[in-house]
């Protein structure tokens, strides 16, 4: 990310909505300068074993930020959603601590990739861009006293994956190749270059 802050009046940015809960992600648009509303999406997300890994992830930022445009077509509204894919396999977030250990079992020694599917909608003007970014994460070998001791600080249950990168991450992580805020749930890199462009969007059909 290059570090500056987005000016929204000089882009005649619309209001944005954040259709997302989390505080993380919250956090990273904070950063661009942009002033937003949380509106958390209450989509069904799409658990699809046909789709790739970036088809779903995209579907599901679409379904998310479309059902909050319907309802404030004059924002511009942000959805996303992120998976971890270790091979052909979707980790989604664990439904218990059992799950998340066996994700982490998983995922230990192994090079797997994080996709986040990102859905920019302002329904008024029929503008829309969807995108997916992907970084490619190797973690470190662990055992199973590691992988505890990992979770004694981390609540991995509403977490991609059953972990985050920002909390305790140089614990479990060796190396990290692309957008490191891809990871934590929000690819602020391409995310700036998406909202510089806004105005320039093709409209779409409704």
């Amino acid at each position: 990310m290059s570090g500056r802050k987005l000016d929204p009046e000089c882009m005649n940015l619309p209001s944005v909505i954040l259709a997302s809960g989390s505080p993380r992600r919250s956090e990273l648009l904070r950063q661009l300068g942009v002033d937003f509303q949380v509106i958390p999406s209450s989509a069904i997300e799409s658990e699809s074993e046909h789709l790739s890994p970036g088809e779903l992830c995209s579907l599901n930022a679409y379904r998310k930020a479309r059902l909050v445009s319907k309802h404030h077509p004059d924002a511009l509204v942000i959805g996303m959603d992120t998976v971890v894919a270790l091979d052909s396999k979707v980790l989604g977030k664990p439904r218990d601590m059992d799950e998340a250990f066996a994700m982490m079992r998983s995922l230990q020694g192994q090079t797997h990739r994080v996709v986040t599917g990102v859905c920019l909608i302002h329904l008024r003007s029929h503008k829309q861009k969807i995108f997916a970014e992907q970084t490619i994460v190797t973690f470190r070998s662990l055992n199973e006293d590691q992988i505890r001791e990992y979770y004694r600080h981390v609540n991995p249950l509403d977490k991609a994956g059953a972990y985050a990168i920002q909390e305790n991450g140089d614990q479990i992580v060796s190396q990290v190749k692309g957008s490191f805020t891809n990871v934590v749930g929000l690819p602020m890199e391409r995310l700036e270059t998406e909202l510089t462009a806004f105005e320039s969007l093709v409209p779409i059909h409704a």
